[in-house]
């Protein structure tokens, strides 16, 4: 299995932890991390030229992981609070 970068656990290594909680505690949290995670192998898989878009349609998915990624800081941060 190849190396996909901006995994959850990479971008918040101190919250590795707290991720695993919030997943088998937070419905809402377990589903925008399901959704971060699916969203971030489609971006590799197009990166990597496994599947084929257009810049387009690559940078619309980066924006849309950037707004998961803000809400699940948000959400580690208010958990640990």
């Amino acid at each position: 299995m190849s190396h996909v970068p901006h995994e959850l656990a990479e971008e918040f290594p101190e919250a590795v932890e707290q991720i695993h909680d919030l997943k088998t505690s937070n419905a809402h949290f377990a589903r925008l991390a399901d959704e971060y995670h699916e969203l971030n192998r489609q971006i590799h898989r197009i990166e990597t030229r496994v599947e084929p878009a257009s810049e387009e349609v690559e940078q619309d998915l980066r924006r849309k992981r950037l707004v998961l990624k803000d809400e699940i800081a948000a959400m580690l941060s208010a958990a640990a609070a």
